[in-house]
């Protein structure tokens, strides 16, 4: 009895469709990272100042505007200024060209001066000794954060210009060109040279009235 409702069970199903299995639909890549985007990244490595005196100058940019922080920077009369500058306008050209980003969005959300390689170098001293001189090197990472309900720009594709198959391409001898330019500028240097008088000629030659 078993197999016989086995039989009646395969006979009904064999003409209908077996059911599809559902995929779950993934959302697109370039939608879902323009709403994800709440950081961008600059980092300047091997920049050759002290840390120190990096992070005196980089300690009142924390939570300012991007706009504000170059404006504090350019009233700043150090040599760190001039990296910073150089990385915060990096880390906006990133945000603009990168991810269509306003720069009235962007904050400073983090900045951070750690050590790097020291150089080292020697002078003379009294009596035949020699002094350590270390020059200290900085890497600055900077993370600018993203203002919440910040608009991204449309990106604007720009159309190449269409070339015309029939149009060919012609190959000019530089004898051409000469006689182009001589027929342009009217006469050319053997027909100026003959009609040039000099001074005493020109003096014989004139009408009296």
């Amino acid at each position: 009895m078993a197999k016989d409702t086995k039989k009646l069970e395969s006979a009904k199903t064999a003409g209908q469709p077996k059911p599809k299995a559902e995929v779950a639909k993934k959302p697109k890549a370039g939608k879902e990272t323009a709403k994800l985007i709440s950081e961008v990244k600059a980092k300047a490595n091997y920049i050759r100042v002290a840390p120190r005196k990096v992070r005196l100058v980089v300690v009142q940019l924390k939570g300012l505007e991007a706009e504000k922080a170059l404006g504090y920077l350019k009233f700043v009369n150090r040599a760190a200024t001039r990296p910073v500058i150089k990385l915060l306008n990096s880390a906006i050209a990133n945000a603009e060209n990168n991810f269509k980003l306003d720069k009235k969005d962007l904050y400073i959300k983090q900045i951070i001066v750690n050590d790097g390689p020291v150089l080292k170098r020697f002078r003379p001293r009294a009596h035949g000794r020699s002094a350590a001189i270390r020059k200290r090197t900085s890497h600055v990472e900077l993370i600018l954060g993203v203002r919440p309900g910040a608009k991204q720009k449309a990106a604007v594709k720009k159309e190449a210009p269409k070339k015309d198959s029939a149009e060919e391409v012609k190959v000019v001898r530089p004898e051409e060109v000469k006689k182009e330019a001589l027929k342009i500028s009217g006469k050319g240097s053997e027909e100026k040279g003959k009609e040039k008088k000099g001074f005493i000629k020109g003096i014989f030659q004139r009408k009296t009235g």
